[in-house]
Parts: structure tokens; C-alpha cells; sequence
């Protein structure tokens, strides 16, 4: 862990009770991967003489950011993905598919993978017919925007197993077909090459660790990154129900470093999926969906009982796991606020989407400290389908500032794939709540930007005892008092990052 002294930086505060604006500049001395000192003259110590020096120039300086829920070879492999977002029907799609194989699949696995569609709005269903006419021999899997389902062709169902379905796979019967399609020969290398890159992109946006949830043994490719001399991240890695055992068995604990890996990567918690998601009408809702017409499910569903999810989180809990629990729709937040009271657990709702806002006093009594994971850059995409499918509740969809007056702690992040790996995106979207150029969507369950951007640092401050890990600024995020909200927002979308820290080394700028 390398030594490092930032010279003459303005560190934001991101406490309510701080100065509203920077102090003067000051030195942050950074000793084996922690913050040492902080302090106008700790340039004059004795214990700096000699360290690296990083010149601040009077920048705006920060803890290094993090982004909450990340699925890391799916971030990687967008890279490599045909594209299908932004399509109205499944014939923009199967138009690009077309255009696609007369160009060359041209991947390892030989297998055409598309991602970002999204059908809450289709007014026609996509066919594995369709499919087949267009790409015939030419396995073809295309991966729903927010990745709960998937539109696989014929031949791409027979590779990895699939049922011969009409149309696509959803939910508990897509999710193993998901990671088939990584195990294929050549998926690995593909993936890799996509995850390095993603890497030094998350360094220039001032990202500095984030919480792997991806499926698999994801602890395991960390360890071979770091073996490989992949760019560092600091990282915590979930495991799903189905290496529970394997990790227990273990003795891995919440937090425990993984070896071989200078300490950057931990174990995380237990991840599991208890609903689906709004777009597919599979999140689990109180009420029936607007638009549920005759569907066999007007409220979605939730994946498993509430006394096997109990069972899981508890075991999780007594062998030293927090959990991490899946919840878009508010009978779905509901049953995991009751399996983390009667669990006793710690750890954090994912998504947390929709809300009873009655929850919220017994959510922030729970006896263990249970964080709300939100990804706000959902609501760009999701907002047109929530006022189709929960026209009656939009006022209690993504609700940070109620969450936050409650007294419950807020954690922003991407679910990377399904919106980018791009923390100033989601402040900019949890501070306006729309794009900063048009209206903003219940504008009072909006945060400021002091904190979004305190929700967005894994609770570090950059005081002595924190990690080693800064963002340097050349304008400070949380300024611009009294400005409108999408001014605040085009501030935080737009902020470039000089300088990204991490335990004490530059990884990007200088």
C-alpha cells in the first residue's frame, strides 16, 4: 500500500451539520492505504517527508466513490452486446438482429447476445418464431434491459438447456440460462477483457469500489483479476442461495478479506432475488398492476415463500453473512422487512422501488442495520411504464427524501447493467429525479446533492482513520446554492474528475 500526500485540496463536507461550503485548502496525508492526517501544515510533519506528492491545486476533494449493486461480467460484457435498447417493438429488434449476423456475429462463444430491450411497452409479444425466421441456425440470446427475462431463438435455447417456449423465459426459469451463457467455451476470455476496461472507466468517473452481485463464484474472479494484474477496484462479492453452503462451509464471514488480493475484495452478503421487476409485471405488488388485464399474475409474484426466505437469511445470519434482498414491489419490501425482523439480520433492501410509505418507522426500528440499496437512474427509464402499471402509487415510487427523513440509511448505486456504472448519473437523477433538461417527477421525494453524494461514499469521510481513497474536483458538487434542481443535476452530470485515489495510489489522472 503506497504512501501518498495531496497537497493543497478543499475537502467538501458531506455531514448535515458541516460548513455548508469547503474550509480553506488543506493536506491529506495518506500512510499504508488509511488517512493519516488532514491539516493545513501536514506538509511541514515530519511523517510526510519524503512521501509521493499529488498536487491538489486548490481542487475540490472527496471520498472515492461507490456504487452499491453491480453485476461486473455483465457491465464488462456490454461492450460486446448488440444493443437493443431504445426499441419500441419486436420488430426494431429483430431488425437489428438481422443487421447484425449479415455483419458477423464475430464472439468467442459464437453465440449473438443482445441487451437492453424492454417490452412494458410493446404492444406486440416477441416470439421465439420471429427469432428463428431472422437467424435461423445462428444461436441468439437477447438479455431484457433490466435482465429479468430472457428472448432466446431456438437454436440458443437447445445450447444452454432451455424450455422450448413460445415466446421468452422469465424469472426463476431464465436466471440459470443467464449464467449457462457465461460458462460457454470462450465466455470467460470475452467477459475479461470487458471487465478490464469497465474498470478504468469506473476510475475516471471517481469510482473506487463497488458490491459485485454478480452470479457464480464471483469472489473467485477477483482473485484471478488480481493474480492477472487487472486494474484495481475494491470490491464485495455476494453469493446466491445456491453457493450458500459452499461459503458456510467455508468459514467466509461479511467483510472478511479474500486472499490473494491486497485486501481490496470482501466477502458480501447473501443475495436474493424475492420479486421480479416492474417491466416483466413480475415485481410483487400490493395491489394489482393497472394494465393487468387478464393476467394470471395482476400483482407479480414473489420467488420463493416467506418461510424458506426466513431460513435462508437466518442461516446466512448466524454463520456471519448480511443478506441482500431483492424487493421491487411493496409486497415485496414488506416481506423482507419482516424477514429481517424476525432474523435479526443486517444488510440491505435492493431496489426497495416501490413502498408502503407506513413501512417506513418499523423498516428504521429493525434490529440490525438494514441499508436501502436504490439505483435513482432507474426512474429515467422506468417512468413512463410506472405511470402505465402503477399510475396509482407514483408517489411513492423511489421515495429517497422519505426514506432519509425515516432515518433510514441510503445507498445509491447502478445494478450495472441496467443503467451505467456511473455514480454522478445517479446523483444527478436522485437530486432532479428526471432529466435535468425537462420536468422533474415528484419533485418532493428528491435529496440534495450533499446527500446523494453522502449516500454515494460507502459512509467514508475524508478525515483521518478513512481509507486511503479520494476523488479529486474541479468544481465543488454540492455548490450552486439556490439553483433549480436540474441545474444541480447538469452540475453533478457533468463534473469531471481530475484524480481518482485508491489506498493511497493514483489510478487515474494526477
Amino acid at each position: 500500500m503506497p504512501d501518498l500526500l495531496v497537497r493543497d485540496v478543499r475537502v467538501v463536507p458531506l455531514d448535515p451539520e458541516a460548513a455548508a461550503t469547503p474550509a480553506e485548502p488543506v493536506d491529506v496525508l495518506v500512510r499504508d492505504g488509511r488517512i493519516h492526517a488532514v491539516g493545513p501544515d501536514v506538509r511541514e510533519r515530519p511523517e510526510a517527508e519524503g512521501v509521493p506528492l499529488l498536487d491538489g491545486g486548490g481542487r475540490y476533494a472527496v471520498p472515492g466513490l461507490w456504487d452499491q449493486h453491480v453485476h461486473m461480467v455483465q457491465w464488462g460484457l456490454t461492450r460486446t452486446r448488440l444493443d437493443t435498447s431504445g426499441t419500441s417493438s419486436p420488430q426494431e429488434v429483430l431488425d437489428k438482429v438481422a443487421a447484425r449476423i449479415v455483419d458477423g456475429v464475430g464472439t468467442p462463444t459464437g453465440v449473438l447476445v443482445g441487451y437492453g430491450h424492454r417490452t412494458g411497452r410493446w404492444a406486440e409479444r416477441p416470439t421465439v418464431a420471429a427469432l428463428d425466421a431472422v437467424s435461423g441456425e445462428v444461436p441468439v440470446a437477447l438479455i431484457s434491459g433490466d435482465a429479468h427475462h430472457g428472448w432466446l431463438n431456438t437454436a440458443a435455447l437447445r445450447l444452454v438447456g432451455g424450455p422450448m417456449v413460445p415466446g421468452v423465459v422469465s424469472e426463476g426459469l431464465w436466471f440459470p440460462l443467464y449464467d449457462r451463457l457465461q460458462r460457454l467455451h470462450g465466455a470467460e476470455e470475452e467477459a475479461e477483457l470487458g471487465v478490464a476496461r469497465a474498470i478504468a472507466e469506473a476510475h475516471t468517473r471517481g469510482v473506487v469500489g463497488i458490491v459485485d452481485l454478480e452470479f457464480g463464484h464471483p469472489w473467485r474472479q477477483w482473485r484471478e483479476r488480481a493474480a492477472e494484474g487487472r486494474p484495481p477496484l475494491r470490491a464485495r462479492t455476494g453469493v446466491y442461495p445456491e453457493g450458500l453452503d459452499e461459503v458456510i462451509a467455508s468459514g467466509a464471514r461479511t467483510g472478511d478479506p479474500v486472499r490473494a488480493t491486497d485486501g481490496l475484495v470482501t466477502m458480501g452478503p447473501l443475495k436474493v432475488i424475492t420479486d421480479g421487476s416492474l417491466n416483466t409485471r413480475t415485481a410483487w405488488c400490493c395491489q394489482p398492476y393497472a394494465d393487468a388485464g387478464g393476467s394470471e399474475l395482476p400483482v407479480g409474484a414473489p420467488n420463493l415463500p416467506a418461510d424458506e426466505l426466513v431460513d435462508l437469511v437466518r442461516r446466512a445470519h448466524e454463520a456471519g453473512l448480511e443478506a441482500a434482498l431483492h424487493a421491487i414491489g411493496d409486497a415485496a419490501v414488506a416481506m423482507v422487512l419482516d424477514v429481517f425482523a424476525a432474523t435479526g439480520a443486517s444488510g440491505s433492501v435492493e431496489h426497495a422501488q416501490l413502498l408502503a410509505l407506513a413501512d417506513l418507522p418499523r423498516w428504521a426500528a429493525l434490529p440490525g442495520r438494514v441499508r436501502a440499496s436504490v439505483q435513482p437512474a432507474h426512474l429515467l427509464d422506468d417512468r413512463t411504464v410506472t405511470e402505465q402499471c402503477w399510475p396509482d402509487r407514483t408517489d411513492r415510487t423511489f421515495p429517497l427524501r422519505s426514506l432519509l427523513e425515516a432515518g433510514v440509511e441510503l445507498s445509491l448505486g447502478s445494478d450495472a447493467p441496467v443503467s451505467a456504472l456511473d455514480p454522478w448519473l445517479a446523483m444527478a437523477a436522485a437530486v432532479h429525479r428526471g432529466d435535468p433538461e425537462g420536468e422533474n417527477w415528484h419533485p418532493e421525494q428528491a435529496i440534495t446533492p450533499r446527500q446523494a453524494l453522502a449516500a454515494s461514499v460507502d459512509g467514508q469521510r475524508a478525515a483521518p482513520g478513512g481509507r486511503g481513497d479520494l476523488v479529486l474536483l474541479d468544481a465543488d458538487p454540492t455548490g450552486l446554492p439556490g439553483a433549480s434542481t436540474g441545474e444541480q443535476a447538469r452540475l453533478l452530470r457533468d463534473t469531471t474528475v481530475s484524480a481518482t485515489v485508491l489506498d493511497g495510489a493514483v489510478v487515474h489522472g494526477g
